[in-house]
């Protein structure tokens, strides 16, 4: 098997941008927190995208499961354990056991009735958040925890007052979720999730069972999204309501199809203009969102395949 330089040409410019963000993001007027926002943001996207982009399932009410691992993660450390490592376990399995639990109530709904129930599931854990003043802190958030450093038999890394460190940790965890979903999306799994997206009623009688198959995208999909959730919480060593909300499953549609929903690398692209935009454009104005709209409206008009997918048309070209 020969390596193709040309084809692998994005995924080398990727990794490579990643690996050096600490020696150049300040230079271009950031910091290193603002970088690790964006890689977490983008699994969050990359999460969605692998229900949305290749299964071709909207969901508008993924912000559930990212704020069910940011709230496990939150818990864990303030409540059971000090140790990071667990607060992810606990968080991503919060996320998936909600989502095992509740895909097979909508797995057989389709288009806006999909997408409107799996905001009422998520407007739930919502309010549970927003009521539960005494274990969730309410509207005020989860506080009074932080990340804990890393143990690794002698070792130890400090990914609580170290920022680089803590991206490093965060891009490796992001590097093994990626790798993750590139192979499951390049097996005969993936390549039945894009036939289902293309023509459901054609792989329906193939004889496949679309209904399992959108399950287990789903399942996939909740899962990564719910460590993403965790690695939020880590950040910030924060969570709250907000998390949960449906707005929140909006800023990640917004994500994807600004960075080009179809794409492997989208997301990541639509993650790092999103962030960057908030970033700058909050300490101008408090009308941020605004512009961002506006931003995203232009996209959607002029760039239907996304940001990614209009470079990539020029390349062609």
């Amino acid at each position: 098997m020969t390596f193709d330089v040309k084809k692998q040409a994005p995924n080398i410019i990727v990794w490579v941008l990643l690996l050096t963000l600490p020696l150049w993001i300040e230079h271009a007027g950031s910091y290193i927190q603002l970088g690790t926002q964006v890689v977490v943001m983008a699994l969050g996207a990359m999460a969605l995208n692998f229900l949305l982009g290749y299964t071709g399932v909207l969901s508008f009410g993924h912000a559930a499961y990212f704020g069910l691992g940011a709230y496990g993660a939150g818990l864990t450390l303030r409540y059971l354990a000090p140790s990071t490592g667990s607060a992810i376990v606990v968080g991503v399995l919060a996320g998936m056991v909600a989502a095992a639990v509740i895909g097979p109530l909508i797995v057989r709904l389709r288009g806006v009735y999909f997408a409107m129930v799996t905001i009422a599931f998520g407007q739930v854990f919502y309010f549970v958040a927003f009521r539960w003043n005494a274990v969730t802190g309410g509207d005020d958030g989860l506080t009074n925890w932080k990340r804990q450093p890393l143990h690794v038999g002698p070792m130890t890394f400090d990914i609580q007052s170290n920022a680089t460190n803590f991206y490093f940790f965060v891009l490796a965890i992001f590097a093994l979720a990626v790798a993750v979903m590139a192979f499951l999306l390049r097996s005969p799994f993936g390549r039945t999730l894009i036939a289902i997206r293309e023509n459901e009623r054609r792989t329906r009688f193939m004889g496949i069972n679309v209904n399992l198959h959108i399950w287990l995208s789903w399942m996939i999909s909740c899962t990564f999204m719910a460590l993403a959730g965790t690695l939020y919480a880590l950040l910030n060593n924060f969570v709250d309501p907000r998390a949960l909300f449906w707005t929140q499953s909006g800023t990640f549609v917004i994500i994807c199809v600004m960075g080009g929903m179809r794409s492997f690398w989208g997301p990541l692209v639509g993650a790092a203009i999103f962030v960057w935009l908030q970033d700058y454009l909050s300490s101008l104005t408090p009308n941020w969102q605004s512009f961002v709209g506006l931003v995203f409206v232009a996209v959607v008009l002029f760039f239907p395949r996304g940001v990614l997918g209009i470079l990539r048309r020029r390349a062609l070209e």
